[in-house]
């Protein structure tokens, strides 16, 4: 099937789709198997490097630069095109990886793993506005299954890999695995995408990127020593949440005075934006922020390896990836979206629900069936409120607002990780037996094998209550976001395509110079699919 234009003429055939797909899958696959691999070796890495509290900031170092990274991608790729950009990131993704695997300390681990997200903040969100360009949003469901096959195998092959490296051969290697299929990433993306530079008057929102990522940075390190490394009332954490604070709304300001604002605030105008952003930093904070330490009840409670525990959350990655092949299917059948963010999350919810029963003897076939039902409301959600942006704003929009959707669920994820993690090791505090170095959770699963089997199950009880509280904590703010699905309003899916703005692909000709009308619905505009400086005009249709 190829994507249409108004007229009903063809661009692009299936077989230029995949192409491109394939380019672009091998870029989201980098930052998606660094999630699943990294996840599994955590707790060895961080038991040799350092203790358990740095454990969320290994994960929170990642998140904060990825996310903060994420919009001047968007807006940049709006600016220049995304090819260059998106090569870019995996460049820098490898150079953090290389180096995150050399690291011989933890402030040197957490500074590369904050180097490696600047590189994964533009594969994700330069891959979804890639596939915005070439697809048209009514068509779009039907490749859905491409991008979820990616989360499916990293789903698989990340923790795999991660146990097969702890256990086998070393921690680094999660790390150092990501360098042959970067290089392959480089070479099918220069070899199927064709996305040339622009030339246009532009000021790029320096001041409003530091603004933003410093108080990020200021509210992340408040809600994570917060209780643990200094008390809530300390002049240090209170000092941080008035600076965040006052940092944030000094990025408002700035991006209403900017001439090219990293993040356009008449974007929040556009009700569909703002509901669907508001969605996605519910279901990062909910679901990544307490979902993060699953992997280590596993290993914890269950007594299994660093394979093993991987393994285990391999029920969730396959409840997402089902349900979003199939909610993707019948969008594209029917054209309607707005139904599915409302089941998806009734579903997430109850999955944060069963979670608040994990105990220490909680069987193997219980604990996976409530982390599938939790993926299976996920799956319904995550790739549905993007594609209801795209369908929403116009096309010079379609990169920062892709990247701006990205942005609210990836803070959601960085604050969930971060708040979790520290409601986790307070509770721990107090419940882990008297005499017990609470560095014994995060060392090597040898290390907990070698307690006795009293001390064992004390440890694993201490742990399990715990976790107990991550997931009472997360359960309202999971109903919040079944609350919020209901005010997402729903347009008419588009059944044409902007191709445009200068993007081009390589092997599937140029864009077809043409306009054509936006979907009705807030924020609709005209939107020109003619490149002013390069008006030429060729249906898509030839691979050369």
């Amino acid at each position: 099937m190829s994507a249409t234009t108004a007229t009903g003429e063809a661009q692009m055939t299936q077989r230029q789709i995949l192409l491109v797909f394939s380019g672009l899958m091998l870029g989201m696959l980098l930052a998606a198997l660094d999630q699943t691999i990294v996840a599994t070796a955590l707790p060895t890495m961080v038991g040799e490097l350092g203790g358990l509290q740095h454990l969320s900031w290994v994960i929170t170092a990642y998140l904060l630069t990825s996310t903060a990274s994420g919009p001047l991608y968007g807006k940049l790729s709006d600016l220049y095109g995304r090819k260059i950009l998106f090569q870019a990131g995996i460049v820098i993704f490898l150079i953090g990886s290389v180096l995150s695997g050399l690291s011989q300390t933890m402030l040197q681990l957490i500074a590369f793993r904050a180097l490696q997200g600047i590189g994964a903040g533009g594969l994700m969100v330069l891959a979804q506005a890639i596939i915005g360009d070439i697809l048209s949003p009514r068509e779009r469901g039907r490749y859905q299954g491409y991008i979820g096959s990616v989360f499916a195998f990293a789903s698989v092959a990340g923790p795999l890999l991660g146990g097969l490296f702890v256990d086998h051969l070393s921690w680094r290697w999660v790390f150092y695995v990501n360098i042959p299929i970067g290089i392959v990433a480089l070479f099918v993306t220069s070899a199927v995408l064709k996305l040339p530079a622009r030339h246009v008057q532009h000021k790029i929102d320096y001041l409003g990127s530091a603004l933003m990522v410093l108080g990020i940075g200021a509210l992340l390190l408040m809600t994570s020593w917060g209780g643990t490394e200094y008390g809530w009332s300390s002049p240090v954490i209170l000092g941080l949440g008035i600076g965040g604070v006052a940092l944030l709304v000094g990025f408002l300001v700035q991006e209403q005075r900017a001439t090219e604002p990293l993040l356009p605030l008449r974007l929040f105008r556009q009700g569909i934006f703002s509901i669907s952003s508001s969605i996605g930093f519910i279901i990062g904070f909910a679901l990544f922020g307490a979902i993060a330490f699953m992997p280590l009840y596993f290993q914890v409670v269950n007594g299994d390896s660093a394979t093993g525990s991987g393994l285990r959350m391999v029920p969730m990655m396959f409840g997402i990836v089902l349900t979003s092949i199939v909610s993707g299917r019948l969008i594209s059948k029917t054209g309607r979206y707005r139904a599915f963010p409302i089941v998806g999350t009734a579903i997430m919810s109850l999955g944060v629900l069963l979670l608040t029963r994990l105990s220490a003897t909680t069987s193997l076939l219980e604990a996976s069936l409530f982390i599938l039902v939790l993926g299976v409301g996920v799956g319904m959600v995550m790739q549905v409120v993007v594609l209801a942006v795209q369908n929403a704003v116009p096309h010079r929009d379609l990169g920062i607002s892709t990247a701006g959707v990205n942005l609210f669920r990836s803070l959601g994820s960085a604050f969930g990780v971060a708040i979790f993690g520290s409601i986790l090791t307070n509770r721990l505090a107090s419940e882990l037996p008297r005499g017990i170095d609470p560095s014994v959770l995060t060392g090597s699963p040898e290390r907990l094998k070698s307690l006795t089997p009293l001390v064992h199950q004390a440890v694993s009880e201490a742990f399990a209550t715990s976790l107990h509280s991550v997931f009472v904590w997360a359960l309202p703010i999971a109903v919040l976001g079944f609350v919020l699905t209901w005010f997402l309003k729903e347009t008419p899916l588009r059944d044409t395509v902007h191709v445009g703005g200068g993007d081009a692909l390589e092997g599937a000709g140029e864009a077809l110079g043409d306009t054509l009308p936006h979907a009705a619905g807030e924020g609709a505009a005209p939107v020109s699919l003619v490149d002013v400086e390069s008006p030429r005009r060729r249906p898509l249709t030839k691979v050369r």
